[in-house]
């Protein structure tokens, strides 16, 4: 980082591509299904599904779930412990909502690898393998998401793998979510948007503009849907169809699935409980597009609000020259710890906590030491890439909940015992899905490659 004047983060908005819901692969979805059928191998059909909150730039893990307050000033940052609903367990003082449903979740405080840049990082968590270089985010292998979107094999037009980002800046190469050697068939569906605004349209979810031999405008294929309908019920020739474009004209005129991306059905005092902000209207999303019938749906926790506070920034990526971390980690949180804590809340009282897994996590943590950098006159503190020891958060899935799995050492630098490595909970995603890990895939040359090599489940995480 000495060479550096800034990070610039997994993705930036400069750079990040602007995408249709198909992604960055520009297809049509009736393509979209054509191929995922003939790249399909069969699956085990599982009524269970994974909700993978991505906190890209990294989360501290010093400001969230592994506080040290025992350690020198440097160390420990300003903020204190607070207890939870767990005996024993204590997080931040900034997520008072979560510590209020911990024995709803378990904590994991030992995760590592060997990555500090984002492109390393990114690759290694959303992979579970090492990755061929460094640097970089466009895989040289799948993202789980897409393995699941090969290997789940379910009826009916709801994609797999989805996810939900803010526009401009939602880009499966952008987060490592690509679909590297299983083709553009298994990357994810990609919304783009901020459901919490008023103008966010559900239609906004539509074929990619521009492509050849497809309607140009989006507005004219959204207004041109209910003459679509009326003409298919007219003439029948809905059964004339060849299957893929009737699976992608069910996608983009179902009822069903345009009402289950429609967050304004959901009782007011429900959205108000995740939250009147993308993160929180991302969440409340998420568990209607599985309860709906997606298998994996990541929700990328970028900026929780359209416009950034001074001294702020966009990701989590809390470098002194990127922000403030204290500033902001007091605007962030509330944000974070409402959507969170509203997700699996509701997830549990609607008694789905056995079907829906939810992952919380980024590609690495930040420094034990804090740094500070002279901005605009005003000293900042902040901390830098730190994959060596980090939290995640995992809930439901019918594990055990309510108990912190690992323990890092005085300054939360590395794992004092169970230290645990990324394919070991995509092992444990996997057994959730009810995917054989032991299946294999090929790559472009045709050469088989396991799903997942030399890993187990987290086995603190079943009775």
């Amino acid at each position: 980082m000495a060479n550096r004047s800034r990070c610039s983060g997994p993705v930036t908005r400069r750079t990040a591509l602007q995408v249709g819901a198909i992604g960055a692969t520009g297809l049509g979805a009736a393509d979209l299904f054509r191929m995922r059928a003939e790249a399909a191998l069969p699956g085990v059909p599982q009524d269970t599904a994974v909700i993978y909150l991505w906190l890209g730039g990294g989360c501290s893990q010093l400001e969230t779930w592994d506080l040290k307050p025992g350690a020198s000033d440097e160390v420990r940052g300003k903020y204190k412990p607070i207890k939870t609903s767990v005996p024993g367990l204590e997080i931040c003082e900034l997520l008072p909502k979560q510590a209020a449903i911990a024995d709803k979740f378990t904590l994991i405080r030992t995760m590592k690898h060997r990555f500090s840049d984002h492109g390393g990082g990114s690759k290694r968590v959303m992979t579970g393998r090492e990755p061929r270089t460094p640097t970089g985010t466009v895989n040289d292998a799948p993202a789980i998401p897409s393995v699941v979107s090969k290997f789940i094999d379910r009826h009916g037009p709801m994609p797999r793998n989805i996810v939900l980002g803010d526009q401009g800046g939602t880009s499966a190469d952008g987060f490592a979510l690509g679909s590297a050697y299983l083709s553009a068939a298994h990357n994810p569906f990609e919304v783009a948007g901020d459901p919490s605004a008023k103008n966010f349209k559900v239609d906004n979810i539509s074929l990619r503009e521009g492509m050849k031999g497809r309607l140009e405008d989006r507005m004219q294929l959204l207004e041109s849907i209910d003459a679509v309908r009326r003409e298919i019920d007219r003439t029948g020739s809905m059964a004339a169809m060849d299957k893929f474009n009737a699976q992608a004209c069910e996608l983009f005129t179902s009822k069903e699935i345009r009402d289950a991306f429609d967050v304004s059905l959901e009782p007011q005092a429900v959205r108000d409980a995740y939250g009147m902000h993308p993160w929180g209207q991302r969440c409340l999303m998420a568990r209607r597009l599985v309860e709906a019938g997606s298998s994996f749906v990541t929700v990328l926790m970028t900026k929780p609000t359209a416009a950034l506070p001074e001294h702020t920034r966009y990701d989590w990526d809390c470098h002194a020259i990127n922000c403030d971390l204290f500033t902001d980690m007091e605007y962030r949180a509330p944000y974070f710890d409402q959507a969170v804590s509203a997700l699996i809340t509701d997830i549990f009282s609607r008694g789905l906590d056995k079907k829906i897994l939810v992952v919380v996590t980024g590609e690495f943590g930040h420094t034990p030491r804090l740094e500070y950098k002279d901005v605009k006159g005003r000293k900042r503190p902040g901390r830098d890439h730190w994959p060596h020891t980090f939290s995640l958060l995992v809930s439901g899935g019918g594990l055990n909940m309510g108990q912190v799995i690992g323990a890092t050492d005085e300054r939360a630098a590395y794992p004092k015992d169970r230290p645990v490595l990324p394919e070991e909970l995509w092992a444990t995603v996997y057994r959730h899905l009810g995917i054989d890990t032991s299946k294999f895939m090929q790559d472009l040359s045709g050469r088989p490659i396991p799903i997942l090599p030399d890993a187990r489940p987290i086995k603190e995480l079943y009775g």
